[in-house]
């Protein structure tokens, strides 16, 4: 594990989220508060319907609260419009999820560009650090390949290298080892490891406790609330 910093990338306070759905309302974050160190590996744990992805996608900047407060990396971003989060999310934040979420008729080559494609990078840029970044991560030589033309765990690498490639600040992983055999997984999450020595901060979404015993810190949710942070 790398050492965690005192220096705070993520803070939570009393962030709340509800989704009206017309006749019901459904309170899917109940008055979050906490913090997350730069260079952290934190799992954020609990059953289903706790919150976990409702909690993800506005740390993620996909999402915005209902109440609170959210300062990343210094910038209060509870309140931003949805053209500033998607700046924020591009600059700081790259994803990683359970259904890896590829295009699926483009190569993984184009997939793993998509990113830069944001950002104004010239084509043979992007080409470059996308081809670099999969090459770092064993696919080098399946640049061409659809999605469908690869493995699971080979998927879960290409959506890896897509996360990384404009070189975020913040990995955040939702269930990211869920659709993939035991010794795949513990390959995918030995990535994950690396990139935390390395400097990230990096967040994963989890039930799985044999994921959870890789990073530093557990936060627990239970009906929106968080009930218990310590040390994995």
């Amino acid at each position: 594990m790398s050492s965690v910093t005192l220096h705070e990338v993520i803070r939570l306070r009393e962030i709340s989220k509800v989704y009206d759905t017309g006749e019901n309302s459904v309170h899917a974050l109940r008055g979050v508060t906490l913090s997350i160190a730069k260079g952290e590996y934190v799992a954020i744990m609990g059953p289903s319907g706790s919150g976990k992805s409702t909690l993800m996608h506005i740390v993620g900047c996909l999402d915005t609260p209902t109440g609170g407060e959210y300062v990343l990396a210094g910038e209060r971003v509870s309140e931003m419009t949805s053209w500033s989060l998607a700046r924020v999310r591009n600059k700081h934040i790259g994803f990683v999820f359970q259904t890896f979420n590829l295009l699926p008729r483009a190569s993984i080559l184009r997939n793993v560009e998509l990113p830069m494609m944001y950002g104004g990078i010239s084509r043979s840029k992007r080409r470059q650090r996308a081809t670099d970044m999969l090459t770092r991560l064993g696919l080098g030589d399946r640049v061409k390949n659809l999605p469908s033309q690869l493995s699971g765990g080979q998927r879960q690498r290409v959506a890896i290298a897509r996360a990384l490639v404009n070189d975020p600040s913040i990995v955040l992983a939702d269930e990211p080892t869920g659709n993939l055999d035991t010794k795949t997984g513990e390959e995918i999450l030995a990535i994950f490891d690396e990139l935390n020595k390395q400097g990230h901060t990096v967040i994963l979404v989890t039930h799985d406790h044999a994921v959870a015993r890789h990073t530093q810190r557990v936060i627990t949710l239970v009906d929106g609330q968080v009930v218990r942070a310590i040390a994995a």
